[in-house]
């Protein structure tokens, strides 16, 4: 039997390629895997048939996903946030999946098929939200923790759901209490198992496993408790994706939570991408077309309607009506667990093929247009809200009465972990600060204990005036946000151009552009930790504090200089010295025949072949310090830095004097 790679390597080459096409219009690339399932499956150009193997390489995916959930499912995180996660998650899973099975009858849909579709509607996208959340350093916002508490829930509700919809499949409606009177007593034996059994072994099994000091038996030993556990569930009569999720709960009670996260991550990454393939592969254009207004009706319920009762359980729950319709907007979409309840419940044919087309269908263009919805979400409420406005012109007015007496102030914006130490040391000189910070929870603690700080967003130039810019001394951002930075540092700069601002950079590829907008000083917090522990180093070595606080002080004084400039091109401008490219510490001795013995430093084209000349050994002696008439003798040990290549060429030049 001939089998060809020319359809493997088609699918994935359209698979890099919509990837990066995604990500260069910011779009999860999720939903580019999707597109090539559906371009590369039965539905466009064939290249991929839909086959049982196919579709299990999919459930293989879903095994990994919940098994991703299972890993970062804690009781003390449950606990925090349980009036989120039970209170508003809780009452968001119950009401949309009755509301949307309602609906659902009342078209006369089968029943079995109305409580699937009404399951898989009621999830919304992990993925989509928290990037997004994420991206808009919004995660500690209200309505970032109430779309967080909810998606948590949905997370659990998949649980049970995984269990109820064989129970169904499996029975009639004359035995369906009985049905899940067994689901039930399976569901309470499983977590028997996690807690009782399972907890006790997994723990001391991979210390054991452990202690073999072998990554890759480490790596089979995840595996095999993953799919072993995923096996043992299926023969109880539950799904794979249940059982995964109970392996992920019983390694995240173990230390070794965060080793697994790291080795499983691959391998999570390229089977769910598969899945998504198959799901994209399920999508047939002439169902599509067909059934066009049952997936209308399916999408319109999933931006419209469960963005309704999501808004009204909030106001309910008395959260401010701009709380309640963000975090609705956030979760007004689909999610990859829709797609996990619909390819389960197509296996155990619980759902006719027209519906799993519409439902799908609806699930994937509710994904699409989320991330253009939630980019647009502010501007949204501000035009539909005006109590909102009202709500910020007070913030603004009690933030500029707080600030009035202020001048001569430290304006701190990020009151996290580096912001909080600059305020405890300037509170201890008696230097008086004012801060801002976007997560609600911190400002609240930080304002019960007297301290100076306020919520607000910088990006927004009434708020800066508000928080006193104009009668700072100064203005420290301490964001591990760059893309924030740059953005307040801009607006900053257009208010105020002369106002000295310092900016913490959690990369060093943005020393030199803030330097460039406008910062007066920019702090590199990779070259911050190198200089603490060159201090150290210089300390244990012998060298006085006042020499090594010296030293230290030179180097933040010169901005890092001899830390970036290793290295000068022809021009003097070419900055060589980048942890990126490949530039390699070499060191070779000067043979008596050596073309460069006797020659001095001037004579030695360095800037020709872009090397560093670092310093010099003779003999026992390490010369750092040379001008341009050094000699070199005979035996002299050169130690240098540059490209390989051009490192190569320069040592010819040395012994021969030429490359």
């Amino acid at each position: 039997m001939h089998f060809s790679l020319a359809p493997i390597v088609i699918v994935l080459l359209v698979a890099v390629l919509t990837v990066i096409i995604c990500r260069k219009l910011n779009i999860p690339s999720m939903l580019g895997y999707l597109l090539v399932g559906f371009l590369a499956g039965p539905g466009v150009f064939h290249l991929i048939p839909q086959t049982p193997a196919t579709d299990y390489l999919g459930e293989i995916g879903i095994m990994f996903l919940m098994f991703s959930i299972g890993l970062e499912f804690s009781l003390p995180k449950l606990k925090a946030m349980r009036k989120l996660v039970f209170g508003l998650g809780g009452l968001q899973v119950v009401l949309t999946i009755t509301a949307i099975f309602g609906i659902l009858l009342l078209q006369n849909t089968p029943v079995i098929h109305a409580f699937t579709i009404a399951g898989a509607l009621a999830m919304s996208s992990t993925a989509i939200v928290s990037r997004i959340l994420s991206e808009k350093t919004e995660l500690g916002q209200p309505h970032g923790q109430m779309a967080m508490g909810v998606l948590l829930m949905q997370d659990i509700a998949v649980v049970p759901l995984m269990i109820l919809l064989p129970a169904l499949a499996g029975g009639s409606q004359d035995n369906l209490l009985y049905a899940l009177g067994i689901a039930a007593v399976k569901m309470i034996a499983t977590l028997g198992l996690l807690f009782v059994i399972g907890s006790r072994l997994m723990t001391p099994w991979f210390r054991l496993v452990a202690k073999q000091k072998s990554s890759e038996l480490f790596m089979i030993n995840v595996l095999l408790v993953t799919l072993g556990v995923a096996y043992l569930t299926e023969l109880e009569g539950l799904s794979l994706a249940l059982g995964a999720f109970v392996a992920g709960m019983l390694l995240s009670e173990t230390e070794y939570r965060f080793q697994v996260e790291d080795d499983i991550r691959p391998f999570r990454d390229i089977l769910l991408g598969f899945f998504f393939i198959t799901v994209g592969m399920k999508l047939d254009i002439t169902a599509l077309i067909q059934g066009w207004q049952s997936v209308l009706m399916l999408l319109i319920i999933l931006l419209v309607l469960k963005a309704l009762i999501i808004t009204a359980i909030a106001r309910y729950l008395r959260h401010s009506v701009a709380d309640s319709m963000k975090t609705a907007m956030y979760l007004a979409q689909g999610g990859e667990f829709g797609f996990v309840i619909l390819t389960v419940s197509h296996k155990l044919n619980m759902l006719s093929s027209e519906w799993e087309q519409a439902a799908t269908a609806a699930i994937l263009v509710s994904m699409i247009l989320a991330p253009f919805i939630l980019n647009g979400s502010e501007k949204i409420i501000n035009r539909l809200v005006k109590s909102d406005w009202d709500m910020k012109a007070v913030d603004l007015q009690n933030m500029l009465i707080a600030t009035m007496s202020k001048s001569e102030h430290i304006l701190i914006i990020g009151y996290g972990r580096c912001g909080q130490t600059i305020a405890r040391i300037l509170e201890q000189e008696n230097i008086t600060y004012y801060a801002l910070d976007l997560d609600a929870e911190r400002v609240r603690i930080a304002r019960s204990t007297g301290e100076p700080v306020a919520f607000g967003d910088a990006k927004r130039r009434e708020v800066l005036e508000a928080a006193g810019l104009s009668r700072a001394k100064m203005v420290v951002i301490t964001l591990n946000n760059m893309a924030e930075t740059r953005h307040i540092l801009d607006n900053i700069m257009h208010m105020y151009p002369t106002m000295p601002v310092h900016v913490r950079a959690t990369s060093d590829d943005y020393l030199q552009t803030f330097a460039e907008m406008g910062a007066e000083e920019t702090v590199s917090d990779a070259k911050e930790s190198s200089l603490a522990l060159a201090a150290y180093t210089l300390l244990g070595s012998g060298i006085s504090y006042q020499n090594v606080h010296k030293i230290i002080t030179d180097i933040r004084h010169s901005r890092y200089q001899i830390l970036q400039g290793l290295f000068s091109g022809k021009n003097g401008k070419k900055d060589f010295y980048d942890e990126k490219a490949s530039i390699s510490r070499y060191a070779f001795a000067l043979p008596d025949e050596a073309y460069a013995a006797g020659k001095q430093i001037k004579e030695i084209p360095l800037a020709d072949f872009e090397i560093k000349l670092l310093f010099i050994r003779r003999q026992t002696h390490q010369i750092q310090q040379y001008d341009e008439t050094f000699i070199l003798e005979a035996g002299d040990i050169l130690v240098i830095a540059g490209s390989k290549e051009k490192i190569i060429s320069f040592e010819n030049w040395i012994l021969q004097g030429k490359s």
